[in-house]
């Protein structure tokens, strides 16, 4: 028996741009920045796709929520392998609530076997998405991913996650929630012949209001800061001195 695989996928600012914040402090900046998939999502959709080559899935169904540019990293999924695309259409801030909430109701109208997020995303690093989307769906979660092996004859996924203090192993019956970490795979990348075959894979769009999802913030962002700057290092004549130093201005021993 195969199933449908539903990966949920950000758009975020490019890990190798130098963060700016606001003048206002009220964020980053992002105008005018070169933005890509957030690295954890792009883990979580190549994990879907080695299981759909493996047999065990019919279909990937890559998710993303934002402004139209948003689509631009959903076709960067179907470059990926991604078989179809669903854009919910929303251009204000997003908090990890609303996000599950929009995302149970896609899994709702989509009925997956299986969804796999990134365990969190780059910009906002929150982390709580996956956890959220499996209490509203009442379904079982394996988080911080490092290993996937599903048995379609038994209909459960075995993860090995990645915790404080080693390897931790959970059987998950399915459906279920996964979220991936950064040694469960490498993503591929996207071939030039699979980019133009992206531009004419299908995509549905949502918005929120017909989604049945009300938006409200259940955070505030009192205010962003950059960290300080590192103070430079001094060279140090001697073991004593160096002691000395550690003990009475680091205060670390």
């Amino acid at each position: 028996m195969t199933m449908k695989i539903m990966v949920a996928i950000k758009r975020v600012v490019d890990y190798a741009v130098k963060i700016r914040v606001n003048p206002d402090k009220t964020g980053v900046v992002t105008q005018n920045v070169k933005m890509s998939m957030n690295p954890f999502c792009e883990i979580a959709l190549e994990e879907a796709l080695r299981i759909r080559e493996s047999g065990s899935a019919s279909e990937v169904v890559a998710v993303t929520i934002g402004p139209s540019h948003s689509v631009d990293t959903l076709r960067t999924g179907l470059a990926m392998g991604a078989d179809r695309g669903i854009h919910v259409d929303y251009s204000a801030s997003l908090y990890p609530l609303s996000v599950a909430k929009i995302l149970t109701k896609l899994v709702q109208i989509e009925n997956p076997g299986l969804l796999i997020l990134g365990k969190q995303a780059i910009d906002d690093d929150c982390n709580q998405t996956g956890q959220m989307i499996a209490g509203l769906l009442n379904w079982p979660q394996g988080t911080f991913a490092s290993k996937v092996v599903l048995d379609k004859e038994k209909q459960v996924a075995t993860v090995d996650r990645e915790v404080a203090d080693g390897i931790e192993t959970v059987c998950l019956n399915l459906p279920a929630v996964i979220t991936t970490d950064l040694r469960l795979n490498q993503p591929r990348y996207a071939t030039l012949p699979n980019i133009m075959k992206a531009k004419s894979k299908p995509i549905k769009k949502f918005t929120p209001e017909e989604l049945n999802v009300e938006i409200k913030s259940d955070l505030e962002i009192v205010q962003v800061t950059e960290p300080p700057k590192r103070k430079a290092g001094v060279v140090v004549s001697s073991v004593d001195e160096l002691i000395d130093k550690l003990k009475h201005e680091a205060n670390v021993i």
